[in-house]
């Protein structure tokens, strides 16, 4: 009975997730599919791959070397799959794009309407998530990231250099304004966020008022006028309720990068959606400026 690859691929994915069932929802199928795979594979090997345990499947030394030998197939797969993508130069197909939440929900659907419009026949599929997704392993075909280090193997360019001021409503603004000395309540972004320190020298009368862990909330919660928020300077414009106020001078932030394989970079789809990406950034740099 000859080993297959898809069960070779299934203890691979056991080995480094130690169970059923996220090995099962790492390879998008049952918990009971691994299991018959694994056993197919420790009977077509003739040897246990991994002791059952209580707590979860343990690899034997054998079921390692099963595992790092298939990491390497996979490997030699996907250099094979985007060797091939590089041949396919054709405006057709499928074409998956990551991106985080925060751009998606803001400033990416305008890019995503153009691009739908002018290729109807390419498939555009959007991952939202702040999470890295494996462009090396073909998880997407371009990752638009908010990082200081996009990836030094991957092919890419700077979209956006980026700053973060204060926003808060219209009626809050004229409150600080008229009176320096009001307390001023900050909405901060994630749990050790404090009352940022550079704006404690002219408005030293100010508390934390809520903690957010997502910035779109964060953004609700100031055009609520719950508060004074620090956020990315684009965001806090692209608001019709909010007013940049002077209780925090702007502040350098994270870049905004474009990153694919090398081997990707080239295609034809990618191509045709950097067409689409790059020069609405470009267009407006004014938003992410200080």
């Amino acid at each position: 009975m000859a080993v297959q690859w898809d069960d070779l691929k299934t203890v691979m994915h056991l080995v480094r997730a130690r169970s059923l069932a996220a090995a099962a929802e790492a390879l998008g199928v049952n918990y009971t599919t691994v299991a018959r795979r694994v056993t197919r594979a420790e009977t077509a090997l003739g040897m246990p791959l991994f002791e059952r345990l209580a707590d979860g499947y343990r690899p034997t030394q054998a079921g390692k070397t099963v595992a790092r030998k298939a990491a390497e197939m996979e490997g030699q797969e996907f250099d094979l799959m985007r060797a091939l993508g590089q041949q396919d130069q054709s405006l057709a197909g499928r074409l998956v794009v990551t991106a985080p939440e925060l751009l998606c929900a803001t400033l990416l659907p305008q890019v995503f309407e153009t691009f739908c419009a002018r290729h109807p026949d390419i498939e555009l599929e959007v991952r939202a998530g702040t999470g890295l997704l494996d462009l090396n392993r073909r998880e997407a075909d371009l990752a638009i990231r908010v990082s200081d280090d996009p990836g030094d193997q991957l092919t890419g360019l700077r979209l956006a250099g980026q700053y973060t001021a204060s926003f808060a409503t219209p009626d809050w603004a004229d409150r600080i304004a008229q009176d320096p000395s009001t307390q001023v309540e900050w909405l901060v972004y994630s749990k050790p966020g404090n009352v940022p320190q550079a704006s404690l020298g002219a408005y030293p009368n100010a508390r934390v008022k809520l903690r957010f862990n997502d910035m779109i909330a964060l953004r609700g919660a100031a055009e609520a006028g719950l508060g004074v928020a620090r956020m990315p300077m684009f965001l806090g414009r692209m608001s019709d309720h909010l007013v940049q106020v002077p209780v925090l001078p702007p502040q350098p932030y994270i870049d905004i990068w474009l990153v694919s394989h090398r081997d990707v970079w080239p295609t034809a789809r990618v191509k045709a959606f950097r067409e689409c990406l790059v020069p609405f950034f470009r267009t407006h740099q004014a938003l992410f400026e200080a």
